[in-house]
């Protein structure tokens, strides 16, 4: 039984940061409170911050200290060793983690980076470090520059200084594989390795193994002269330009970097142009050597450009700074999400998660935290992938978010708009999106156009729509969207990050229509608050429901609660708790609530309750000390639009909480509406709880 894992390697730049992210995020969404700690890194933090502990505590948002993430750096390790004190090494690296492990559910060991001198002893303290935490081990080999039989030699004989030592092996992970070399690897690893060590093959994936720009501008400590805002870039190769231009244009290729003398105008203003071009690839950046920077024709030409990639001024020559580019090793930087966001999608695609969890997840957390519930979601979504149609291909959030739920393998996406100026936003956004993958729709082109109009007319022709106005009305987007989904052409539809709430939601409210028995559309927001997630209903949709409506909101939020893996626990909220209160609003509530015992007695359900005593234990005994409800509840029911939109938006604010949603419950068919001041994460949150509804 363990609670903490040890990722070990042999040699710098294994990509144990993957393993590192992956393990992290696999964690917390089934721990409630995930450490991590690093005993030995390279650098001073007065200095220089520890580039990996800073995206693992940024990332994932981890509430620990830097300060308490580490026991030593490399040159304080030094000085012990020099002085022969190792033995204070480890115990100051014990108590610094037992301090730290009391405080986690579960906690992730990262070995040393083997950056610098101290390499052999550097080997046997990660040995000595895992053995004295009781920690079991993850070891990650690199393939880089490897033939196969030496990384299999070399795998081997680490696994048998492991168990020489009496270290128990969980995993081993062969990262940076080439293509060719990994099903020969996979089967002699296999074929050797005890059947109880978990193997992962990672093949080499230039995405993650070459350097952005900011990382080359950064490491030449050059002057940057333009193009901060696309230093994210990725650069996937390099050239020098020293010819002539027309044999300079056929050099180039996607995500290329360019290193070439300041005074070359000719090729500084070609490469630029074949960035703005469709018919040439796309440039990730420019290095200027040899001390030159443009002269001031060609400055004035740059500066008016709207869009220009980065152009690095640097005082070497061209010869031995590309020599300083090909010596780059890129990390996984906390301002870099594509990367880290590939790390966690390649952990989770080549490694077995399933017997990963067995081994080391032993405990069962009590309640879901905010993380386990975004966890679950991705992962239930992914069970049972479903086809969602996002209306508003027009903005840039949604493109963004496509791209995520795409390279993620969460949904499939059809995007409505015009198929030229998406892939040109597409492009222009920088966003890593296989169009291959991605149906995008005109309206009006569209095959289905016709056949819809029709069966928009035969819908609403008693409601007075002639048919011209139902070919108006299928040029709308919204009503495009909403009828591939009645017509079952998409499962599921999300829109209103340009669209007002109403716009979004009325063509279903006229063809979609309720669910049998249901007779009112509502909402529920997903409150992820610090240490739990609640429900919140109806904030979104109902201005000032009856106390049948009411009655019917609580139910629909129970069943949304429960079907999201949030046991209900439903308050009815008022501005008085139990018998204490009169009024007219009080009464609704406690009419609301008595129809929800009388339909679904099998509910948890109190009310009329104020918030506090709801959802604070203190409170709800004083105030109902023999309900089952009060201060823990799950489902919370506001009596009118304007208490709970306001509420939820104060909660959200005040507290930083996650305001997942909100998801419209009541319908045939999922729909769901964003706010115009969405962010990507809104709407990416609200593919995946659409994608959920839909699987039934």
């Amino acid at each position: 039984m363990t609670k903490t894992i040890f990722i070990a390697t042999a040699e710098p730049y294994s990509g144990k940061s993957i393993v590192a992210l992956g393990l992290v995020n696999m964690l917390l969404g089934k721990a409630r409170k995930v450490g991590y700690f690093k005993p030995i890194i390279t650098d001073n933090p007065r200095e220089k911050r520890d580039v990996h502990i800073d995206t693992i505590i940024s990332y994932f948002n981890l509430p620990i200290q830097y300060e308490d993430t580490y026991a030593f750096t490399r040159q304080e390790v030094m000085g012990f060793v020099e002085s022969g004190d190792q033995g204070e090494i480890i115990d100051t690296v014990i108590a610094k983690f037992k301090k730290l492990e009391e405080n986690y559910d579960f906690t992730i060991v990262e070995g040393s980076d083997f950056l610098g001198q101290g390499i052999a002893f550097e080997f046997d303290a990660n040995f000595m470090i895992a053995k004295n935490l009781g920690a079991p081990i993850i070891y990650v080999v690199s393939g880089e520059n490897k033939t196969t039989a030496q990384l299999i030699n070399e795998t081997l004989t680490v696994l048998r200084n492991f168990e020489n030592r009496e270290v128990q092996v969980l995993a081993i992970v062969a990262n940076k594989i080439k293509p060719d070399q990994a099903a020969d690897v996979k089967a002699l690893l296999l074929a050797q390795l005890p059947p109880d060590i978990i193997l992962a093959v990672i093949p080499e994936d230039k995405n993650l193994l070459n350097p952005t720009m900011k990382e080359i501008y950064e490491s030449l400590n050059g002057k940057l002269l333009f193009g901060e805002s696309q230093l994210t870039n990725q650069v996937d190769n390099f050239v020098t330009g020293a010819m002539q231009v027309p044999n300079f244009l056929n050099h180039l290729n996607d995500n290329l970097l360019i290193v070439t003398p300041g005074d070359r105008g000719d090729i500084i203003i070609c490469a630029l142009v074949a960035n703005l071009s469709v018919n040439y690839p796309k440039v990730a950046g420019i290095v200027l050597t040899a001390g030159t920077e443009p002269e001031e024709p060609i400055l004035r030409l740059i500066e008016g450009l709207q869009t220009v990639v980065p152009i690095i001024a640097v005082k070497t020559g061209t010869f031995l700074t590309t020599t300083q580019i090909g010596a780059i090793k890129s990390r996984i930087t906390p301002d870099n999400t594509n990367k880290i966001q590939l790390a966690l999608n390649t952990f989770e695609k080549y490694v077995d998660i399933p017997a990963l969890e067995e081994k080391i997840i032993t405990f069962k957390p009590e309640g879901i935290t905010p993380h386990m519930f975004q966890y679950q979601l991705v992962k239930w979504a992914k069970s049972q992938k479903k086809h969602i149609v996002l209306p508003e291909g027009n903005d840039d959030r949604i493109l963004k978010a496509a791209a995520r739920l795409i390279n993620q393998d969460i949904v499939d996406l059809t995007i409505l708009g015009d198929p030229i100026q998406i892939a040109e936003a597409i492009r222009r956004l920088g966003l890593d999106l296989d169009l291959s993958r991605l149906r995008i729709i005109n309206p009006v082109k569209s095959e289905f156009y016709e056949s819809y109009v029709q069966t928009l007319y035969e819908l609403r022709k008693s409601k007075n729509v002639e048919l011209e106005m139902a070919y108006d009305l299928m040029t709308d987007v919204s009503y495009f969207g909403t009828m591939m989904v009645y017509k079952g052409h998409a499962d599921g539809m999300v829109s209103g990050a340009v669209h007002t709430t109403m716009h979004t939601i009325r063509p279903a409210l006229q063809f979609v229509k309720t669910k049998p028995g249901v007779s009112i559309v509502s909402s529920v927001f997903f409150m992820c608050l610090p240490d739990r997630v609640s429900v919140f209903g109806d904030c979104a949709v109902n201005p000032n429901p009856t106390a049948e409506q009411l009655a019917e909101i609580a139910i629909s939020s129970a069943e949304s609660s429960r079907r999201f893996g949030i046991e209900p626990r439903v308050a009815m909220l008022s501005y008085s708790s139990g018998t204490s209160g009169e009024g007219e609003e009080v009464e609704k509530v406690r009419r609301a609530t008595e129809i929800v015992r009388q339909k679904r007695p099998d509910l948890l359900v109190e009310g009329p309750i104020q918030y506090d005593a709801a959802v604070d234990p203190v409170v709800g005994r004083q105030k109902l000390p023999h309900s089952a409800v009060a201060g823990q509840a799950s489902v919370l029911i506001f009596p009118d639009l304007n208490t709970g939109n306001n509420t939820y938006k104060a909660v959200q604010r005040e507290t930083g909480a996650l305001a997942i949603g909100p998801m419209l419950q009541g319908l045939n068919k999922p729909v769901n509406d964003l706010s115009r001041g969405c962010t990507v994460d809104d709407i990416f949150n609200t593919v995946v709880i659409t994608a959920i509804q839909s699987q039934g």
